[in-house]
């Protein structure tokens, strides 16, 4: 019997969740309806419903790993032996390799896990399955993501199907219940000495056939359809931030929940000013005349308007100033701070009246490299 974790790829740590999105994955590759007529995918999408119909299941799961550990699916796990009355086992004693072990409650679990008796009991039928959580780019202007706005936002998505509603059935007509497995939706496999249930080779788990499909869907019950969905982007929100919209993802399985929609937002960048977080950051260019004797100089803001910034005389090149409350828009209210970094920008042409200028001053100056270079 293989290893039902190696069959859907997963660790025996992983979460319900990974064995969730393992199956759903494999489900998808080899359903019978995608691969029609090949043997080998009809096969493989057997063991994979098998191991999720147990993995799946918190307390089936601790049971088989129980049984796991104790050998039960191992070499010689075919050592249990027919109880009297025709049963499928005697659970009290279990052989491997010639020796006997008393396994005392062994038999509940193996009643629990398989349905009990040679026959694996009633199967279960599948439960409902939560659908997959999605997520959509959508890319707003620097302004817009800090004064906020409305996107339409288009998402593909498989949804319950229009004609039949999810049934799978033609209209009309309707899923009738597999004469293999009596609407169990498994049937046993002999293993030797007990049963062990599998799903139906037949109705593939699903406990029911559709004889005559579904013409809008194929008789999947399910739907690609692009629906657009009106996105709040609230003020504030930042490159790469994700917005969940619940219930808008893939539509459940067998009347499950939706799952979530998950919108990233992408901000383009803005010519003048480059978001920090919160703060904004703004250059500023100023003459060598300004950052010597000092200035004022009218600066735009990311909200809208102009503030005044004072530039001391003797400001150096890459000083930076701090504009408190004038930053971006924080989520849970407030802004951030608007930072203005100067750049002194050097002529790289000069008239000859400014070239003598700046020979007469510079005369005036002291070297500046003397008291670092000597």
């Amino acid at each position: 019997m293989s290893d039902y974790y190696q069959t859907l790829g997963v660790p025996k740590n992983a979460s319900q969740d990974d064995i969730k999105k393992a199956f759903r994955k494999l489900a998808r590759e080899y359903h019978p309806d995608k691969n029609p007529g090949d043997k080998r995918a009809e096969e493989r999408f057997k063991e994979i419903s098998e191991a999720n119909e147990t993995l799946s299941d918190a307390e089936k799961r601790k049971q088989y790993d129980e049984l796991s550990r104790l050998g039960a699916f191992g070499p010689g796990a075919g050592g249990f032996r027919p109880g009297a009355g025709g049963q499928g086992f005697d659970p009290s004693m279990f052989g491997q390799g010639g020796a006997q072990f008393d396994m005392g409650d062994l038999g509940d679990i193996l009643g629990n896990l398989f349905g009990g008796g040679a026959a694996g009991g009633r199967g279960r039928r599948k439960a409902a399955a939560r659908g997959d959580d999605l997520q959509v780019d959508v890319t707003v202007s620097f302004d817009d993501s800090l004064h906020g706005v409305t996107a339409r936002v288009p998402v593909d998505q498989p949804d319950t199907c229009d004609t039949c509603h999810g049934s799978g059935a033609k209209p009309g007509t309707t899923p009738k219940v597999c004469p293999q497995c009596q609407g169990r939706g498994s049937i046993a496999r002999n293993l030797g000495g007990f049963a062990m249930p599998q799903a139906c080779p037949q109705c593939h788990g699903n406990g029911t056939i559709i004889e005559q499909p579904c013409p809008g869907c194929g008789g999947n019950g399910v739907q690609h359809k692009t629906k657009r969905y009106a996105v709040k982007i609230p003020a504030g929100v930042k490159d790469g931030s994700k917005i969940r919209i619940k219930g808008k993802g893939e539509a459940g399985l067998r009347g499950g929940p939706s799952g979530d929609l998950f919108v990233r937002v992408g901000v383009e960048p803005d010519e003048l000013f480059e978001r920090r977080g919160d703060d904004v950051v703004l250059e500023v260019p100023v003459t060598i005349s300004e950052a010597a004797l000092g200035t004022s100089v009218k600066i735009p803001t990311p909200g809208g308007g102009r503030v005044a910034l004072k530039v001391p005389a003797g400001s150096q090149d890459g000083r930076t100033f701090r504009v408190r409350g004038k930053g971006a828009p924080k989520l849970k209210g407030g802004h951030g701070d608007l930072h203005v970094r100067l750049h002194v920008q050097v002529p790289d042409k000069l008239t000859k009246e400014q070239k003598q200028l700046f020979e007469k001053l510079g005369a005036t100056l002291p070297d500046p490299r003397a008291a670092v270079l000597g």
